[in-house]
């Protein structure tokens, strides 16, 4: 185990509209405000997500096990935000869904938004934290300094 231990900053509150991307807008403000640290909670609405439901393969790469969610369908979400080297990433989980199907997992795939979608993000003051990629899994994972 590693941790680090930091303090809230800013808090930004946000509201996507129909057809924006989650990982594009959200990444974008966190890159606007120099935000290098932050737990990100959502809430509204998905028009279509691709959805990682854990690994297809986990050896000798992770491979994740897609599935596509088609909307318009409820979401709620807790992630966060830490650098890479090419700048701010989001990583984040959901419940979505709609009618009796429910998906949890990590939305990927081109994440739009129906409606609307309200963001919350809330900044880590004094924790460095870095995205760097990890050979044994092949993703970038959270690493403190």
């Amino acid at each position: 185990m590693e941790y680090a231990t930091g303090r809230t900053g800013r808090i930004i509150a946000a509201r996507l509209f129909e057809g924006e991307d989650l990982y594009e807008s959200i990444q974008k403000i966190a890159e606007a405000e120099n935000i290098k640290s932050a737990a990100v909670l959502i809430t509204g609405g998905f028009r279509k997500a691709g959805v990682v439901v854990g690994p297809k393969q986990e050896k000798p790469k992770i491979v994740g096990n897609m599935k596509e969610f088609a909307g318009p369908g409820e979401v709620l979400g807790v992630g966060t935000i830490y650098w890479d080297e090419e700048g701010p990433k989001l990583h984040i989980h959901t419940a979505i869904g709609k009618k009796d199907e429910v998906i949890v997992g990590c939305p990927r795939g081109g994440a739009r938004i129906s409606l609307v979608l309200e963001v919350t993000i809330i900044e880590i003051e004094g924790i460095s934290g870095r995205r760097k990629y990890d050979e044994n899994s092949g993703l970038n994972l959270l690493r403190f300094d």
